[in-house]
């Protein structure tokens, strides 16, 4: 739990009811609810209190829910979670594509909200306990995921140097300064995106299953139920990633596919 500070959460959502709703729940989970009845509202919202978790209805006046995610990736990694009454599978591949981190169709349990919310913030916590250096409320000014260009070290492998940058054929992620950048070129990645990179690149050349990687979205250790849903937002994440890299899936440089398994780092190349 964030301590000696507020913790922030805005919530866009047009129908009066279940923003209250949403407010009550994120509330007695111990955040300041912002709110926000439209899409418009809720971008100016997210800008002004650099909130920690945003809820975003799908259906919206004015932009919908996929535009304003889009919106809101420009500028904060605040943790999204999107929530719509369409349950296509669709939807959800379209929210994730937009910039969210998870998935809610209503009508929702609130119990469950606040389970969605209860990982996000044990993924905090795992971040906090890598790094307890880093003051807990530079989350809250963070701009998207970014580093300044500098020369990447040599040799160029999967072992963290002396200042944690982990670095594969001119890719580098760094878990304490939450940095990442390409060739020198900055990358801007959500929260999402970030962990499951990070993951793969400490894991080097070991493969990592699909059900490793959504329970370290959620927070949780190895034992506990994945769905299908969980493993497919993996895999939208993972084509986001390698969107975001310009990695050829037939050829990667990056993120090696293991059909049926799950991904691991592709091979190292000279350079």
């Amino acid at each position: 739990m964030v301590t000696g500070q507020e913790r922030t959460a805005v919530v866009i959502e047009d129908d009066v009811d279940v923003r209250n709703l949403l407010a009550a729940i994120l509330n007695e989970a111990g955040f300041h609810a912002v709110p926000a009845a439209t899409g418009i509202e809720g971008i100016n919202a997210v800008r002004q209190h650099q909130p920690i978790l945003t809820t975003l209805d799908v259906s919206l006046p004015g932009i919908d829910g996929f535009e304003v995610a889009r919106r809101i990736r420009s500028f904060s990694d605040t943790y999204v979670i999107m929530l719509s009454a369409r349950n296509e599978e669709i939807d959800t591949l379209m929210g994730l594509d937009a910039g969210a981190d998870d998935y809610l169709t209503k009508p929702f349990r609130p119990r469950e909200l606040r389970a969605r919310i209860e990982a996000m913030m044990r993924r905090r916590k795992t971040m906090w306990s890598r790094h307890p250096s880093r003051p807990e409320g530079d989350v809250n000014n963070a701009t998207p995921l970014v580093v300044a260009a500098t020369p990447a070290p040599t040799p160029d492998t999967t072992a963290a140097d002396s200042t944690g940058w982990l670095t594969h054929n001119g890719l580098r992620i760094n878990g304490d300064m939450w940095l990442c950048d390409l060739d020198g070129a900055p990358v801007e990645l959500t929260r999402s995106e970030f962990d499951l990179l990070l993951t793969l690149m400490a894991g080097k050349r070991r493969v990592i299953s699909k059900d490793t990687l959504a329970l370290e979205l959620r927070g949780e250790t190895s034992g506990a139920y994945v769905s299908d849903s969980d493993r497919r937002a993996v895999e939208v994440h993972m084509a986001n990633l390698r969107r975001k890299l310009s990695d050829n899936a037939t050829s990667p440089r990056y993120i090696e596919t293991v059909r049926g398994v799950g991904y691991r780092i592709a091979e190292p190349r000279v350079r």
